[in-house]
């Protein structure tokens, strides 16, 4: 069998000190996660990111860096993920229908969000956080498309 990763996008979207995360179903629990999901193809990794945004929070941000580059391993299921995790900011919220396994949106504080680590759909969620609060935040242009 041939071993192959799977790209992920994320974005941490802060303002003013919250971070916008979705709260979705994961393998019959609600969860807690950045905006988030799978690369498509066709599409850069900024496209994926802010498609994977606007779809499951209706939001259209702007991005503004590269928090960094993460390899995770799901205990649950052996795959291994390479996330590539953006930052942006929050420009409007849009009138769209969410992706069907998103419940709700929510702006949490870091605070908030490390109260509560059995919501999160995978350590990378606070360490994605934890990441940008302490940097470098990366220019965009690390990323090549």
């Amino acid at each position: 069998m041939t071993w192959h990763p799977h790209i992920t996008v994320a974005t941490v979207i802060e303002d003013d000190g919250r971070f916008l995360f979705v709260e979705e179903h994961k393998e019959g629990r609600l969860v807690l996660n950045q905006p988030a999901g799978h690369f498509e193809r066709g599409e850069t990794l900024r496209e994926a990111a802010l498609r994977e945004t606007r779809e499951e929070t209706a939001w259209e941000v702007e991005l503004t860096g590269v928090v960094g580059i993460y390899l995770y391993t799901a205990p649950s299921n052996g795959v291994t993920y390479q996330r590539v995790c953006f930052a942006a900011r929050p420009i409007r919220r849009k009138d769209h229908p969410l992706d069907r396994d998103i419940t709700a949106t929510h702006w949490l504080t870091r605070e908030e969000l490390a109260a509560e680590p059995k919501r999160w759909r995978s350590e990378l969620v606070l360490r994605c956080i934890d990441d940008y609060l302490t940097g470098p935040v990366h220019s965009l242009d690390v990323v090549r498309d």
